[in-house]
């Protein structure tokens, strides 16, 4: 029914991710739906099934066509209707059931996908999963004994918003934060317009919310906060409106980018490096991971306030079974995504927006005050560029800086990192793309232009 090729199109390293009707449709959805099931039983896992969908107009088919699929096989499901993706893996976790969530996050409108988990939010990969849901959907849906399963339905977002409220004591109470912020708020016509309102709702903050409506279509713009284009209009409302901080949640509102009181976009790294000190404060000593492109600031941080920091691959997969091996109360990546202990070991946009706005509320600091310590050096962002020729392009980087006498200590864990005196800098091949993406980051601003030009030159000589 699906052939090998399709399915390795659409099924990805992480997640299922393809373009409405014409790859992801409700015929694909049932037999991923059953082979799901099946992995499942295979595992021994939980019998019944946590659906959670985004504000997409082909979403809640989807899920019919995936649910009928899972009862199929003689599993049961429970519907949670809208949620954002850090909602799904509370369901996951507090009901101890695996679960799947109906989003292509920031994608455009044209797309839609899945994200599967196991019980306890334990996230399925290619590796750990994904491959084998694969062939299982090649080998086509068996005749099963088992009675058809049942689907109910259970609204959790009232559950959701007091979890994350009680890791909070101290905004949890009557009045909420003790000083009151004023906050903007872009959902991006995603799932922070339905998240957002009910946990703002318990906090003495006012909030200024733009584009809560939710929309599929995104009419003012693609709900992927790590373009900057996407965050202009945040950016323009902060300034004009005299606000303390802006948040961005992409569009499944598992990532998070803030604004700070002057318009400018709070580096992730140092956001990582700001929940670090707090989480550190509270386990004193623990580990925290941080991924390889993030700055070296963060490791720094860390170590100076007691912790061990931890380098990772980049990809959620490697982060969470970094924290489960490691015992990790804390991971950041620079993408924006950031990984608690406490909400087990899935990302969370919304709960790492409650630690700045609960440290903001606690001071008469701005945000960009609380900011500086973490802001040490100069990064270049993420920087692709096609190239036809990858492993060429790798070679000629390293045949200027990797050679012994250059200066540069060079590590392959995920690309290659080099760092020398002045400067570091990372390049990986996009796992799906001809691309090479390029993140460096200097000492001063014009050592980062110069190794960035430099080095820019040599990946795109081999165009």
């Amino acid at each position: 029914m699906f052939s090998g090729e399709f399915l390795d199109s659409i099924i990805k390293a992480y997640d299922v991710r393809g373009l409405v009707d014409s790859e992801l449709n409700p015929e694909f959805a049932f037999a991923l739906g059953g082979a799901f099931a099946r992995f499942l039983q295979e595992e021994r896992e939980p019998s019944t099934i946590v659906i959670g969908e985004d504000m997409r107009a082909s979403s809640p088919k989807l899920a019919d066509a995936f649910s009928d699929g899972v009862t199929s096989q003689g599993m049961d499901v429970i519907r949670i209707g809208l949620a954002s993706t850090d909602m799904l893996y509370f369901a996951a976790g507090k009901l101890n059931m695996p679960g799947v969530m109906f989003t292509a996050s920031h994608n455009p409108a044209a797309y839609n996908g899945m994200k599967l988990c196991k019980s306890g939010a334990i996230p399925i990969g290619e590796d750990s999963g994904l491959r084998r849901i694969k062939h299982l959907i090649l080998e086509g849906m068996p005749i099963t004994n088992r009675p058809v399963g049942r689907e109910s339905q259970q609204n959790l977002l009232d559950g959701y918003v007091e979890f994350l409220l009680a890791l909070f004591p101290e905004i949890s109470q009557a009045n909420g934060l003790e000083r009151r912020l004023k906050v903007v708020i872009d959902a991006g016509n995603g799932m922070a317009g339905h998240t957002a309102p009910a946990v703002m709702a318990a906090l003495n903050v006012e909030v200024i919310p733009m584009y809560f409506e939710l929309n599929g279509n995104f009419p003012n713009h693609e709900a992927n906060p790590i373009d900057p284009k996407n965050l202009v209009d945040l950016q323009k409302r902060v300034l004009n409106e005299n606000a303390d901080i802006g948040l961005a949640f992409d569009g499944d509102a598992d990532r998070c980018f803030l604004v700070d009181e002057k318009g400018v976009l709070v580096n992730p790294s140092a956001l990582t490096s700001l929940i670090a000190v707090r989480e550190l404060k509270r386990k004193p000593g623990s580990t925290i991971i941080y991924n390889l492109i993030s700055s070296k600031t963060v490791p720094e941080v860390i170590l100076e306030n007691g912790g061990k920091p931890l380098r990772s691959r980049v990809g959620h997969s490697f982060i969470k079974k970094m924290m489960a091996d490691s015992d990790a109360i804390f991971g950041g990546e620079h993408s924006g995504h950031f990984y608690f202990a406490d909400f087990w070991r899935a990302d969370s946009g919304m709960l790492a927006a409650l630690f700045v706005l609960t440290e903001l509320a606690s001071s008469q600091s701005s945000l960009s005050s609380l900011m500086k310590p973490f802001n040490r050096y100069v990064a270049s962002g993420e920087i692709n560029s096609k190239v036809r020729d990858i492993p060429a392009a790798i070679e000629a980087i390293l045949a200027e800086y990797g050679e012994d006498g250059k200066g540069f200590e060079v590590d392959e864990l995920d690309g290659i990192t080099l760092t020398g005196p002045k400067f570091w800098f990372n390049v990986r091949a996009s796992n799906t793309e001809p691309l090479l993406r390029l993140n460096l980051e200097a000492d001063t601003e014009a050592q980062m232009i110069k190794a960035r030009d430099a080095l820019l030159a040599i990946i795109r000589a081999k165009r």
